[in-house]
């Protein structure tokens, strides 16, 4: 079987196998030059060469072009036999299914040591995507119910507790979401955390929601409105009355959002500009291990961000040369580090240095397997090296491709 997302090419490449590429080609009468262009991705074969190409590969002309993958044999190929999943399983959470509106609602306190818990394990693990979908299914529903209780006669304090882990909890739903692909409710978490934050009038919490917010609005592709309300954000939070490490942290966090909406816009100047004159002088005075609000601000991070910038920019000289002098063992998030590790990936692929493309990723898988496998850029470089490497580079590759899923 082969990923559901896999071009045209790759699905060739995959089908020949271990057969000769000049021996397939001669027997649908193509020369090898045009077969390792289409497998490349550099053209695009006509109906009748990828008909030819099915039977030769022996396989049906929908495996070569269908987004779908095939059924294993004997699989039954109805919607109804889909395996549910966990993560289903934790957006029907979300969406209102959970404990029966009588049940006794889990005490805030203990509430709040398992969005912690959860919270780690998604900073810090490199199965955190298995260790998220066993937790955050009972964690959403025992939040969701214990907050729904709260709102009707709890005790004041009690009630303000529950909020304040209900809030916690939508923001790291965010991030799950997101990742999971599931924008909508992604969209919909960060609501409720920004809903859960205000009713538990916590100025902390509820900078914190506006940083997740943000983060939705570049996911969902509109970087213009994502920069203007981090920006109003940020001014909010400079006014809000908070200890000032969790001020600094969060303002620099917001100018960051700004930052990274910048630089989706490609205006690289206003983001190393925003950069460099409002989110580095916050960095100063907030140590990497504060990670106030889970948002790793701090000065480490700042220097990440600084190398998206450049690496978008198109600037890989720049951008590995900033690499160079970062080191990420301060960096309270696994999530974080990979990112880098993998910007630095894509920026040895824009050099077309294969070699070190190859040895990025199995650096990360090593830490981050699953991260790996879900990431569509990650993905991309791999397939990347498969095409354009050297044949020991192309293998190693392709052995990767099968333990990340592609094929």
């Amino acid at each position: 079987m082969v990923a559901a997302d896999l071009p045209i090419g790759d699905r060739i490449r995959h089908y020949r196998g271990g057969r000769r590429q000049d021996a397939v080609a001669g027997l649908i009468s193509i020369t090898p030059d045009y077969l390792s262009q289409i497998e490349r991705g550099l053209k695009v074969p006509s109906l009748p060469i990828l008909y030819a190409l099915a039977q030769e590969l022996g396989v049906p002309i929908a495996a070569l072009l269908s987004e779908q993958p095939l059924a294993e044999e004997g699989a039954v190929d109805t919607a109804e036999a889909a395996v549910d999943t966990a993560e289903a399983a934790v957006g029907r959470a979300l969406l209102g299914y959970g404990p029966a509106r009588s049940a006794q609602p889990v005490p805030a306190a203990e509430l709040r040591e398992r969005v912690e818990t959860a919270w780690r394990t998604w900073q810090t693990a490199g199965d955190r995507f298995t260790k998220a979908s066993v937790t955050l299914p009972d964690l959403v529903a025992d939040v969701e119910h214990a907050a729904r209780t709260a709102r009707s006669g709890t005790e004041a304090a009690e009630r303000r507790a529950v909020l304040q882990a209900a809030a916690d909890l939508y923001c790291l739903l965010r991030s799950y979401l997101r990742r999971t692909g599931r924008v909508d409710l992604a969209t919909l978490a960060a609501d409720r955390a920004m809903r859960a934050a205000e009713d538990a009038d916590d100025p902390l919490r509820i900078a914190v929601a506006q940083w997740n917010l943000g983060h939705v609005l570049l996911a969902a592709g509109q970087a213009a409105e994502a920069e203007e309300f981090a920006l109003r954000a940020a001014e909010q939070v400079a006014a809000a009355r908070l200890p000032e490490l969790e001020r600094t942290a969060m303002g620099g966090a917001l100018q960051l959002v700004a930052v990274v909406a910048a630089a989706r816009r490609r205006r690289w100047w206003e983001a190393r500009e925003r950069l460099t004159t409002h989110a580095e002088s916050a960095a100063r005075t907030v140590p990497d291990s504060s990670n106030v609000g889970w948002t790793v601000f701090g000065p480490t991070n700042l220097a990440l961000h600084a190398v998206s910038i450049e690496m978008e920019a198109g600037e890989t000289g720049e951008a590995l040369h900033a690499a160079d002098a970062i080191d990420t063992s301060h960096v309270p998030s696994l999530e974080r580090e990979f990112t880098f590790g993998l910007e630095v990936a894509a920026c040895h692929s824009q050099r077309r240095d294969d070699a070190a493309v190859l040895l990025s990723l199995l650096g990360l898988e090593a830490v981050a397997p699953e991260d790996l496998a879900r990431n569509p850029l990650a993905r991309r470089l791999v397939l990347t090296v498969i095409r354009r490497a050297r044949t020991m580079h192309a293998r190693q590759a392709e052995q990767l491709a099968q333990r990340l899923g592609l094929v």
